[in-house]
C-alpha cells in the first residue's frame, strides 16, 4: 500500500505541554530545525490563547489545537469555526455522531480528528466505564469508521490500533498516534497503550506525538533524532 509523503520533519508532533507562551516559544526555537509541527493543548492555549497558535504558524510551522471539543453539537461547531483561516492544521473533537458531524461540517481549512480513545485508558477503564469488559481495537475502529463516514479527516490513536485501521480503512484516513516512548526508555508514566516511534509509524500513524519523552531528556535533539532515524527505517522497511 502507498504511503503519504510526509516530510521527516512534520512527522513528530512536539507537544508544547507548558503553563506559558515565553517556554513554549523557547522550546520551539531550540528545536525548529528539526521539528516543523507542533501540538498545542488546553493548558497551553489558556495561558497563551491564539497568539501562541498565531506565533508558531507565523514561523512557518504547523499547528495540532489539542482542545479534544466536547459539547452540544451548534457550539462544537461554532467553537470550530473559530480555528479557520488561521493555519491551524489539526483540531481535535471528541464525542458522538452529532458532535463529530458537526465538527465535519464547520471545518473550513482544519483538519478534523476523532479522538478514539485515549492512550493513558487500559482495560481497567473501559470496564469503569462500560462496566464490562471492552475491546479496545474494536471500540477504536468503529470510532474511526464512523468518523470517517461523518465528514471528519482522521483520528487520534494509540499504535496498537494504528495496523488495523490503515489496513481496513485505508490512506484517506489521518492516523495521529501519541503514547511514543523511545526504544531504550518505555516508562509508562500516565500512558497505557504505548509503542516507538518506528513501530507506530510502520503500522501506520501518519503522525506521533510526542512531549515528554524529549522535553525531559538530558539532550532533547538526541532524543528527535533518534526517532527520525528509526521512523525513516520503518517506512523504508515498508516500501
Amino acid at each position: 500500500m502507498q504511503r503519504k509523503q510526509v516530510p521527516i520533519d512534520e512527522r513528530i508532533i512536539f507537544a508544547l505541554d507548558f503553563d506559558s507562551p515565553e517556554l513554549a516559544q523557547e522550546w520551539v526555537k531550540r528545536l525548529e530545525s528539526h521539528i516543523r509541527f507542533y501540538k498545542v493543548g488546553l493548558q497551553l492555549f489558556l495561558a497563551g490563547w491564539f497568539n501562541i497558535v498565531d506565533w508558531i504558524t507565523a514561523r512557518g510551522h504547523k499547528v495540532m489545537v489539542d482542545l479534544k471539543f466536547f459539547d452540544v453539537p451548534e457550539t462544537v461547531k461554532l467553537a470550530v469555526r473559530q480555528l479557520r483561516n488561521r493555519g491551524v492544521t489539526f483540531a481535535t473533537v471528541h464525542g458522538n455522531d452529532p458532535i463529530l458531524e458537526a465538527a465535519g461540517q464547520a471545518k473550513g481549512d482544519v483538519k478534523i480528528l476523532a479522538v478514539t480513545v485515549l492512550t493513558s485508558f487500559g482495560q481497567e477503564d473501559m470496564i469503569a466505564m462500560f462496566g464490562r469488559p471492552c475491546n479496545i481495537e474494536d471500540l477504536v475502529y468503529a470510532r474511526a469508521k464512523r468518523a470517517l463516514e461523518l465528514n471528519c479527516d482522521g483520528v487520534v490513536s494509540s499504535g496498537m490500533e494504528a495496523e488495523r485501521l490503515r489496513g481496513s480503512l485505508g490512506e484517506n484516513l489521518l492516523i495521529v498516534t501519541p503514547g511514543i516512548r523511545p526504544g531504550e526508555n518505555r516508562e509508562i508514566d500516565d500512558q497505557k497503550r504505548i509503542m516507538t516511534a518506528g513501530k507506530a509509524v510502520a503500522c501506520g500513524a501518519d503522525h506521533i506525538v510526542v512531549g515528554r519523552p524529549i522535553s525531559k531528556a538530558p539532550d532533547p535533539i538526541a532524543v528527535v533524532e533518534s526517532m527520525r532515524a528509526d521512523i525513516l527505517r520503518a517506512l523504508s522497511e515498508t516500501k
